[in-house]
């Protein structure tokens, strides 16, 4: 069975705002490896819109927008390579080396599991929350910036029980953030 692991950057003061962190390129370069070790990535809408419109451009034509440094280009090309499953009751369809996942939230993603290989990764805010309290998450990954935000949103926010976790690696990061691996005490 394939692993379902859960990977966000998160400040200090619980924001998962993307754009709260602080992006180096040696957290660009750990993302990319996350992303390259799974067989596929599940994201709900909002995530896949948002990482379509800031990544897929520059991988596909090379062309950085303005402002993004040279070092972003292997996380780009990373996720837009990768094999993409799409939650949404909203898009009629999706491309992007993507396809809508559709019925059970429960039953897709427990087949997704159910194939071989390497793993799956899910990113993003609210579709994580629906998959922690499935009990389908196998390994969550929280990259700790060094950065006081001020507002949300926050992780996991109306997680109707408690999910106990056991820290099962570590790495620090000259930036002063740290990546935490944890997998559920079952």
């Amino acid at each position: 069975m394939r692993p379902l692991r859960y990977s966000i950057n998160v400040t200090l003061d619980g924001c998962c705002d993307h754009r709260a962190g602080v992006p180096d390129e040696e957290l660009h370069r750990h993302a990319a490896e996350i992303l390259a070790q799974a067989d596929a990535l599940i994201f709900g809408r909002t995530t896949y819109e948002m990482m379509e419109a800031g990544w897929r451009s520059m991988a596909q034509t090379g062309q950085r927008p303005d402002g993004m440094p040279p070092w972003t280009e292997p996380f780009a090309r990373t996720i837009d390579a990768a094999k993409k499953y799409v939650v949404s009751s909203t898009l009629d369809r999706v491309d992007w080396n993507a396809e809508l996942l559709r019925g059970d939230l429960a039953t897709a993603v427990q087949e997704l599991k159910q194939q071989p290989g390497k793993g799956l990764y899910v990113g993003g805010v609210t579709l994580p929350l629906a998959l922690a309290e499935l009990g389908l998450i196998d390994e969550y990954e929280f990259v700790v910036q060094p950065r006081l935000a001020g507002h949300g949103p926050t992780l996991f926010a109306g997680l109707s029980k408690y999910i106990d976790l056991k820290l099962v690696g570590r790495q620090e990061f000259s930036s002063g953030a740290v990546a935490m691996r944890y997998v559920p005490r079952r």
